[in-house]
């Protein structure tokens, strides 16, 4: 799955409300049962990347709690993540092409912001399979390259447009009226 957008992710919820919303942070790994839904994170991003592109996006970011010692049987149904979103959205209204990343950890996990990879229906469960978000050289994306070119220079300096040479000509030198020619 490509990033995920924010509206995406909210369709795929609305569209199943009576499933139980799981998370998945690695393999055989899950959010526990008590989480909860803490906030949810506006992130409009501008940067500059190491070619000198200007480049932006918005992220949006749902943050999980797991608290220590709670204990539940099972984990909240999507209805009422949809209702917390709902208040969120009251509030902030969310970029629809937003990218949406997971924010998670826990004692055994260090926190940080994950990507949806998959949204899973298994039996009564919405299961979001999150994996790591990894860096990427936009110089690549644009379709160049990481490291130094044939030439030696390195691959994320500036473009350089080279301007085509233009050949002078002597225009006196083809001239039909020149002093003395009798042309005048």
């Amino acid at each position: 799955m490509e990033n995920l957008k924010w509206i995406d992710f909210k369709q795929q919820l609305q569209a199943n409300p009576d499933l139980i919303l799981q998370f998945q942070y690695a393999q055989n790994q899950w959010v526990d049962a008590a989480y909860h839904i803490t906030e949810v994170k506006q992130a409009p991003i501008t940067s500059v990347d190491c070619g000198g592109v200007l480049n932006s996006w918005t992220e949006v970011i749902v943050q999980l709690y797991e608290p220590q010692g709670e204990q539940q049987e099972r984990a909240m149904q999507v209805s009422k993540a949809l209702s917390i979103i709902h208040v969120v959205e009251k509030a902030l209204p969310l970029n629809p092409d937003g990218i949406v990343k997971i924010e998670f950890g826990n004692t055994r996990f260090d926190t940080r912001q994950m990507l949806p990879k998959a949204l899973i229906i298994d039996a009564d469960n919405l299961v979001v399979d999150l994996r790591a978000d990894t860096v990427q050289c936009k110089a690549v994306e644009r379709g160049g390259n990481c490291g130094p070119d044939e030439k030696g220079d390195e691959c994320c300096s500036p473009v350089t447009e080279t301007k085509p040479l233009i050949q002078l000509q002597n225009l006196t030198a083809d001239a039909c009226c020149t002093p003395g020619s009798g042309c005048c």
